[in-house]
Formats: structure tokens, C-alpha cells, sequence
């Protein structure tokens, strides 16, 4: 059986797994991240001061900071930190900084 889904990675429940509700609001914070994407930026290198749920962030290849080596990922502000997914075929989201559909 896999751990996570194939589209969205998120963790699958297992038998007898503990914490479920820490898999469950992660794999929800991921979809509600990704359903009506909105991009901040694109190109913005270093993370916000302050992180936001639910505010996405498409992660340029020089980022850094949290955000370093997670270039091309799309970062979703989680619980003061960043859960990184990276973008499938097929994906469309606004970037908010451009005014611009992508």
C-alpha cells in the first residue's frame, strides 16, 4: 500500500497510526493550498517574515532561507512553517504580484 497520494503527496493514513489528526490537517492544508492556487510571487527568493496559512509562494530556483534547495516547489505557509509540493502538468494558478493567470 502507498504512504501518500500520487497528484498531492499527502500522507495516507496507516493502521494503528498515531497523531492521525496531525497526517489529516496537514493533507488538508496542502489541498486547500492548491485548490484556486494563488501565487504571491514567483519570484520573490527569500520567504516571508511572516508566514501565513494558506499563502503560497512559487519558490524560485535561487531561493533561500526555509526556503533554500526547494526551487521550482510551490511552498504553502503551514503552522508558522512551509509545506513544499511540487507543481504538476496541468496546474494553473494566479500570481498575484504579475495580476497574471499562469
Amino acid at each position: 500500500m502507498s504512504s501518500e497520494t500520487t497528484r498531492l503527496q499527502m500522507s495516507l493514513l496507516q493502521p494503528a497510526q498515531a497523531q492521525k489528526h496531525v497526517t489529516v490537517n496537514e493533507a488538508l492544508m496542502r489541498l486547500d493550498g492548491m485548490v484556486n492556487l494563488v501565487l504571491e510571487s514567483v519570484s520573490t527568493a527569500t520567504p516571508p517574515g511572516t508566514v501565513l496559512d494558506g499563502q503560497c509562494w512559487g519558490v524560485p530556483a535561487e531561493a533561500q532561507g526555509a526556503w533554500a534547495g526547494q526551487g521550482g516547489r510551490i511552498a504553502i505557509g503551514s503552522n508558522g512553517g512551509w509545506i513544499f509540493v511540487p507543481p504538476r502538468a496541468g496546474m494553473r494558478a494566479f500570481i498575484a504580484d504579475r495580476g497574471v493567470q499562469a
